[in-house]
């Protein structure tokens, strides 16, 4: 598996990361389709034997138990040094003011909480999940910087926001000597290309890497329109890429991985990985092809024909963010 430094910072990533929603006791949090730790091993397994070595996760992932998992999966397949950990705060944990939010007192407390789950004393890059309206930025990137400052956090990521939040933000930590966010994990997949218009070039100005999630739009981009999976069926973020306007896109994918030979899933990501801004697109895997399909796209270079072909169905439409 290739390698990429993680924006302008020295921190090497494999160019596939791989999504952790999918792992977390089904009986906790909001997503019943999630494996159980026992499923779940055999693609940590899979992902250190193919290279993948980008994890992601996030403390509300399925009530922290997807950080339990993760923790537990890096002692059992590797080594706490040969993996890149993400992991995010924001998402309401439990009641009170310190439970979610990215106030300084709850960005302390979740920190914390998820290095314990994770087991490890560093969180390689910590991401804010989303913007928080209820407090000033300032607070916010001062307690963030006190937790690479005391060696909790090496790299800070942001993720979901509008550009001039991010701008803000950025700004907020190089004004007062802070450290500024190294890392924008936002939506971006054919599907969903919004993030072209100000979030991507500013990444790419201000040399962040983007960590993209979603880079197969749900799955909708890896079969054929009208086929569905048990995800599709009862998840509504998935439901949502459904709509008339994906249909012409979901077939140009279609068509472009017939004629190569490989499955739609390969073409997708490919896509999302033949753009200069793009650091490692983050993959769930639930079935044993999906990362080994990951690892393909990483080496299949697409044509400019191609590349038009996939990109000419898109219309305008409002930002989605889940």
């Amino acid at each position: 598996m290739e390698t990429t430094l993680l924006g302008r910072t020295d921190l090497e990533v494999s160019r596939i990361a791989l999504g952790c929603m999918s792992y977390g006791d089904p009986t906790v949090g909001l997503h019943t389709w999630t494996l159980d730790e026992e499923a779940s091993q055999p693609f940590f397994r899979q992902a250190v034997e193919l290279g993948i070595t980008f994890w992601d996760t996030a403390n509300v992932y399925q009530g922290g138990t997807s950080e339990e998992f993760v923790g537990r999966a890096v002692r059992r397949y590797s080594r706490r040094e040969d993996v890149v950990l993400a992991t995010k705060v924001f998402g309401r944990m439990h009641d009170g003011p310190t439970g979610g939010g990215l106030s300084r007192a709850a960005i302390l407390e979740q920190c914390d909480a998820s290095l314990r789950r994770l087991g490890t004393d560093w969180i390689d890059v910590y991401f804010i999940h989303r913007f928080d309206d209820d407090v000033p930025v300032e607070e916010t990137m001062e307690a963030l910087h006190e937790l690479v400052v005391g060696g909790k956090v090496r790299h800070l990521g942001a993720s979901s926001m509008w550009a001039w939040q991010f701008a803000k933000m950025q700004t907020a930590a190089l004004v007062n000597g802070w450290t500024p966010f190294a890392a924008m994990q936002d939506q971006y997949n054919l599907l969903k290309r919004e993030e072209e218009r100000e979030m991507l070039p500013m990444c790419a100005d201000q040399g962040v890497g983007v960590v993209p999630y979603s880079p197969q739009g749900k799955g909708r981009l890896t079969r054929p329109w009208g086929e569905q999976t048990a995800r599709a069926s009862v998840d509504e973020v998935a439901k949502a890429f459904d709509s008339p306007a994906d249909q012409p896109i979901v077939e140009a994918t279609e068509a472009v991985a017939r004629e190569r030979g490989v499955p739609m899933a390969q073409v997708a990501l490919a896509w999302v990985l033949s753009k200069p801004v793009v650091s490692a697109p983050i993959v769930g895997a639930t079935k044993p092809q999906h990362l080994v399909d990951a690892a393909a796209a990483a080496d299949l270079v697409l044509t400019d024909e191609e590349i038009a072909r996939l990109e000419s169905p898109y219309v305008p439409q409002a930002p989605y963010w889940w």
